[in-house]
């Protein structure tokens, strides 16, 4: 694979994230982690960069030291992702708490959104009882200072901590919850990281066997269209073989975004004609 990317946009000047994934079953093999996949795009489209992500045992001692360590590297935003249920084995708030050196503490919103869920789910008849027992109480403790986030979805709030210039986010590690979290409740947060931005991407296909032999014209235009993500990809070598060359780009304004992209998809177009390689078509990603 090749990338290519300059541009007028460094990472400073980008919203910065990093993504810590927690549990057991990640490192097993016995889930797979598409809460990272998930959220890489999700924040990519809305203008970040995920700078790292990485995968952390359901060990208190491993969590507290990814999370310290996030916060030596002070990226915009930090997520971690599991560990909010209540079980004995979810320990991420109490992790959270340590490596932020704050107590942890039943925190009157969260414990409001736990019991008001639970009731709920027994009006719709989901449960049976709605009786508060610690290991419900147990989602409700928070690091103090933290901001509960309400989860449309499941029972335990996520929870939003500022850190000198990194916010931390813990959303809950089931898929779904952590979607409803991250596109509704969050949304106030996450605007106030990355702003109101536009995210497209298109691609062409080009018709060459030797990824290489691209990437003298891909220099050129990526030097000359900066602000655009160029990214070339092939699986394997032969004169049959299809390249796949994707262009994106995060701005303010869709009529911004759109015109830098098509200018960019024009120039390689007409270079790789030039250079004696068919564009086979054009397609909206």
């Amino acid at each position: 694979m090749t990338r290519l990317r300059k541009g007028n946009v460094s990472v400073s000047e980008q919203a910065r994230a990093e993504i810590i994934a927690i549990g057991n079953e990640l490192l097993l093999g016995d889930v797979l982690d598409t809460n990272t996949n998930w959220l890489c795009k999700r924040i990519t489209g809305i203008g970040g960069q995920v700078t790292r992500a990485a995968l952390v045992r359901d060990e208190h001692e491993a969590i507290v030291a990814e999370i310290r360590s996030a916060l030596d590297r002070a990226p915009d935003l930090i997520i971690t992702t599991g560990g909010l249920g209540p079980t004995g084995d979810d320990i991420t708030m109490q992790a959270v708490a340590e490596a932020t050196a704050r107590p942890i503490e039943l925190h009157a919103q969260a414990l409001t959104m736990v019991k008001a869920r639970y009731q709920d789910l027994v009006r719709k008849g989901y449960l049976k009882d709605a009786t508060f027992t610690d290991a419900r109480k147990k989602m409700a403790y928070l690091p103090q200072g933290a901001t509960a986030v309400r989860n449309p979805v499941g029972t335990a709030p996520a929870a939003v901590l500022e850190i000198g210039g990194s916010i931390l986010v813990s959303l809950p590690g089931v898929p779904e919850e952590l979607m409803g979290i991250f596109e509704e409740t969050l949304q106030p947060t996450l605007q106030r990281i990355f702003g109101e931005s536009y995210y497209e991407e298109q691609s062409i296909i080009a018709l060459c066997g030797d990824e290489s032999s691209l990437a003298p014209v891909l220099a050129k235009v990526v030097e000359a269209h900066p602000e655009v993500y160029i990214k070339s990809r092939a699986r394997r070598y032969g004169a049959e073989v299809r390249i796949l060359i994707t262009f994106s780009l995060a701005g303010e304004g869709r009529e911004g975004v759109e015109s830098s992209l098509a200018a960019a998809i024009e120039a390689l177009t007409g270079a790789l004609a030039g250079a004696g390689f068919e564009v086979e078509n054009q397609a909206q990603e």
